[in-house]
């Protein structure tokens, strides 16, 4: 017997969930969103996948970043066998140490992921500087190689994932808001959602997955414990360079102090990215002065940087949750088909395989 599930949202959480619950038997795939895909946070990240470079070493933090690095290893040959290219990099992640910082932590690291399978390597100043001529910084003394964490276009990925899904049955309707659900009580004194209603058509339902951002916060009213998810400003710069920094060949991902610099291919790099917290009133105001900071910290690191022309500037706000930790991975409380997948703050790219194979897990647990 067919099921019928219902996606809210599809940013690259709301696709992926949709891409893998597409290869499932009997199931029978809707997508709702209120704007085109990809418009939201989705649009406005860099994409850059730090996971075995990350301090998560156990616990469900690691769990879900290690579970999406292999899933990114097979989704990207799955796509490209259909025809659906993603710019990705696979030169990894450069992350920059600076002087008066312990090295211990970063050689404990190392030892745990060769344990685990993953690859960390810990560079001197004098490798950097044969690598990455392009860092030239008094107060970096080396750095932590990455070579299996990735960076993938975010907007690309979405839109393949859209057109992979629709290949495989899955219905989108885009332009097209969620406003209210019909409910009908189960013996367990939870509610069952039977359906979604937009402003212009009603959606029955066996599942509800809610991938909506922050949007979710609206969503959610409807439960005892609903959820607040607030939003976090970002700004970066998309600039361009006669020359590629440093290396044609060799162009990781180069981080340091929270700054990111992206290449893109032809001398292209993205370069971000702030954090901007809201005011007391709730207010989020991209802020010009917060992005220059960004900027001229990244010339700082890279001069070379400041013969680049800017191309774009762009902002956009992440859904971090309030007083829990990022992602909301689980059901909804009180709600016996509704399922939370939102709040993914400033890891929504890196963590979206992880998110969309535990709902997938979810539902087949039902099933």
């Amino acid at each position: 017997m067919s099921q019928q599930v219902v996606i809210i949202g599809c940013g690259i959480v709301g696709a992926t969930i949709a891409y893998e619950l597409s290869q499932i038997p009997g199931l029978k795939i809707t997508v709702l969103d209120r704007q085109p895909p990809a418009q939201a946070s989705t649009g406005a990240a860099l994409g850059v996948l730090m996971g075995v470079i990350s301090q998560k070493i156990k616990g469900r933090a690691w769990a879900m970043r290690q579970s999406s690095l292999q899933r990114y290893a097979t989704l990207l040959p799955e796509l490209e066998a259909i025809g659906l290219e993603v710019p990705h990099n696979r030169q990894g992640i450069l992350r920059l140490c600076f002087e008066g910082e312990d090295r211990a932590g970063w050689q404990a690291l190392q030892e745990i992921r060769q344990a685990q399978g993953w690859r960390l390597e810990i560079w001197e100043s004098d490798r950097l500087q044969f690598s990455c001529p392009q860092v030239m910084n008094s107060r970096v003394t080396g750095a932590i190689y990455s070579p299996q964490d990735t960076q993938i276009d975010p907007t690309a990925l979405t839109l393949a994932l859209v057109k992979a899904s629709q290949q495989n049955g899955v219905t989108f309707h885009f332009n097209e808001e969620a406003k209210d659900f019909e409910f009908a009580l189960n013996g367990f004194e939870q509610k069952t959602c039977q359906a979604v209603q937009t402003q212009t058509d009603r959606f029955s339902t066996d599942w509800v997955v809610i991938a909506a951002g922050l949007g979710s916060t609206a969503l959610t009213q409807i439960s005892p414990q609903p959820l607040e998810i607030r939003p976090v400003l970002g700004q970066a710069l998309r600039v361009k360079l006669a020359q590629p920094l440093g290396d044609r060949v060799f162009q990781p991902v180069i981080t340091g102090e929270d700054i990111h610099i992206v290449p893109l291919g032809n001398g292209e790099y993205w370069v971000g990215a702030t954090v901007e917290f809201p005011t007391d009133a709730g207010e989020v105001v991209a802020e010009n002065d917060r992005l220059q900071e960004v900027w001229q910290g990244a010339i700082a690191l890279c001069p070379a940087l400041a013969e680049a022309k800017i191309l774009q500037t762009w902002s956009g706000l992440r859904p971090r949750p309030h007083n829990r930790p990022a992602p909301i991975v689980e059901p909804l409380m009180g709600y016996a088909n509704i399922l939370l997948a939102t709040g993914h703050y400033r890891n929504g790219v890196l963590l979206a395989p992880a998110t969309a194979q535990q709902i997938r897990e979810m539902i087949l647990s039902e099933k």
